[in-house]
């Protein structure tokens, strides 16, 4: 049996604290709630890590969020050792929002990235420090400082980033939103939630489950730490935090 779990960081994705209900403890201790700001580890984007809050006040360490039967049931994984809680039991839910917020200023420099270079994505990985975007690109054709300075120029437009949901027609008549070379958005619900980037998404508009900043701005300085031959015609290109190291 799959629950359903309301997966509120779609929403917003700033609720650093939410209270909810436990639904069930399956057979591998995994807790799972009727309500979450935990984002499950899916599209490049790891799940969180946190705490819950029981009644008495003791915590239960989560060293990870993964989905279950379907992408709507949302598991939360405790450390190791970890008290348990009983189904029906009121949690309040904390995520480590600084690590959060690392990854959503990294997963929308990720999508400016697809911005300044336009090809086909075939993987992605967003990490706290270093995330990579890889492209079906046979000779990358860009240096490390070009690709740098457009990102800057992005970021430094505080450019507004928001979501909006289209149908799946909607979507299957734009095929071009899909910027993935070989994974295609789960379909089935009805709905395409799309991330956009810019006034009236002039800058971007791509189908996204993760979570994101406001605004370009609030991503910060960052800069291409390398770009990589990944293949005959995959380059990989690596964004980090702060200014671009000097030559």
């Amino acid at each position: 049996m799959a629950y359903m779990t309301n997966a509120v960081f779609r929403d917003d994705a700033y609720l650093a604290e939410v209270d909810a209900t436990v639904l069930a403890v399956n057979d591998r201790g995994g807790i799972i709630l009727d309500r979450t700001n935990f984002y499950a580890t899916s599209g490049g984007q790891p799940g969180d890590t946190g705490f819950l809050t029981r009644g008495d006040g003791s915590r239960i360490a989560i060293a990870a969020t993964v989905t279950g039967e379907t992408k709507n049931e949302i598991i939360h994984v405790p450390a190791i050792d970890q008290p348990l809680p009983e189904p029906g039991e009121k949690l309040a839910l904390s995520i480590d929002w600084p690590r959060r917020h690392l990854l959503m200023r990294m997963h929308t420099a990720c999508h400016l990235l697809s911005v300044v270079c336009p090809f086909p994505i075939t993987g992605a990985a967003v990490a706290e420090d270093d995330s990579r975007v890889d492209f079906d690109l046979p000779d990358a054709g860009f240096t490390k400082e070009e690709v740098t300075t457009r990102l800057m120029e992005l970021v430094a437009a505080d450019h507004p980033v928001f979501t909006r949901l289209i149908t799946e027609e909607e979507l299957a008549a734009n095929p071009g939103l899909v910027k993935s070379k070989n994974v295609r958005p789960p379909v089935g619900t009805g709905q395409i939630r799309l991330v956009c980037i810019g006034e009236n998404a002039l800058i971007d508009s791509q189908p996204c489950g993760g979570t994101h900043v406001r605004a370009t701005g609030e991503i910060g300085e960052i800069h291409i730490g390398k770009i990589e031959k990944k293949g005959r015609e995959n380059r990989r290109f690596r964004i980090r935090f702060g200014a671009l190291p000097a030559q």
